[in-house]
């Protein structure tokens, strides 16, 4: 019918902060609240520019390694995860360390040490130089080797067939994932899985509620940022399920004019490490383009909450914070 619009929007539930991110950003908002700024955060506490920009307003400062910490301050370790070695410097520098790995992150440093301890060889699957994976292999380094994708199965080599596991990052595509563990049994029939799923609840969840947009949409606007694993997958999930295009913004302001041209819908989500408020930015800039109509997919619901790090809960307890 003439002159009726059919411009609108598809808007991916669940999206955005996952539980594991959320209780990363309230330990640096309440340690700094306990202790007083300035508080240290070892490496991003999550991979998003905006989240890291408004806890450095609060008084946060983000360092790369636990020696640009001042002796006796209070450092905080990133959602990521790190390896024992990190513990022992903090350690040695008098340093107030509060952990906020995922514990889902510190699942599978748990498999990989107690694998390690059986003397397995670990296939960790993951991107070379990610900060989960650095973390993750300092907890067993000569037992785990890095498989990077299918394509780095042909340079797997083990000790003995009969005692290799494949574990995983939490952030990866659950199909490339899946596909990489395919071609691993194949060259290696006898390898184990861990005992129970090790990519994240929140990075599969989202996956799915773009799979059950994309279809139907011209583009599809992922908010996150570049070094943010989960995020990036989102944009290489929406294009694997068929939608036209597929960006990762990290702001509205960043949105090409030109990517809704003959465009009808649009597909929202974000990554799990990005607050809700940047993907209102964006609904709102989509609004004043001509699409209002907002449809929310829902695919899964997410119910778990992390606690908090027992010391952090000690000390907020004492101080009398809620």
């Amino acid at each position: 019918m003439a002159g009726v619009s059919t411009k609108r929007v598809l808007l991916a539930k669940p999206r955005g902060y996952c539980a594991g991110v959320d209780r990363a950003v309230v330990t640096v908002e309440k340690a700094l609240e306990v202790y007083g700024p300035p508080i240290y955060v070892r490496k991003e506490i999550v991979h998003n520019k905006h989240v890291v920009s408004t806890l450095e307003a609060k008084g946060a400062v983000f360092v790369e390694e636990n020696e640009e910490v001042p002796l006796g301050a209070t450092v905080i370790f990133s959602a990521h995860g790190v390896a024992p070695v990190v513990h022992d410097e903090a350690k040695a520098r008098n340093l107030r360390a509060i952990d906020a790995t995922c514990p889902l992150v510190t699942k599978v440093h748990n498999e990989a040490r107690r694998y390690a301890a059986d003397d397995y060889d670990i296939l960790l699957i993951g991107h070379e130089g990610h900060e989960e994976v650095i973390g993750t292999s300092g907890e067993a380094p000569e037992h785990i080797q890095l498989v990077d994708g299918p394509d780095d199965v042909a340079n797997v080599k083990v000790r003995d067939p009969e005692k290799v596991v494949w574990l995983s990052q939490t952030t990866l595509s659950v199909d490339e994932t899946m596909e990489t563990v395919e071609r691993l049994r194949a060259k290696l029939p006898l390898l184990q899985a861990p005992p129970s799923d090790d990519i994240c609840y929140a990075t599969q969840n989202r996956q799915l509620a773009v799979k059950d947009m994309a279809g139907e949409c011209g583009l599809v606007i992922v908010v996150g940022s570049r070094n943010s694993s989960n995020s990036v997958r989102l944009v290489e999930v929406a294009l694997g399920a068929g939608a036209d295009a597929s960006y990762l913004v990290d702001f509205a302001h960043e949105i090409d004019e030109t990517w809704l041209n003959g465009v009808d819908t649009v597909g929202v989500t974000s990554g799990a490490s990005v607050p809700d408020e940047l993907v209102q930015d964006v609904l709102k800039y989509l609004a004043e383009r001509g699409y209002g109509d907002v449809t929310e997919i829902d695919s899964a619901e997410e119910k778990l909450v992390f606690s908090l790090p027992q010391d952090l809960k000690r000390d907020m307890k004492k101080a009398g914070i809620s």
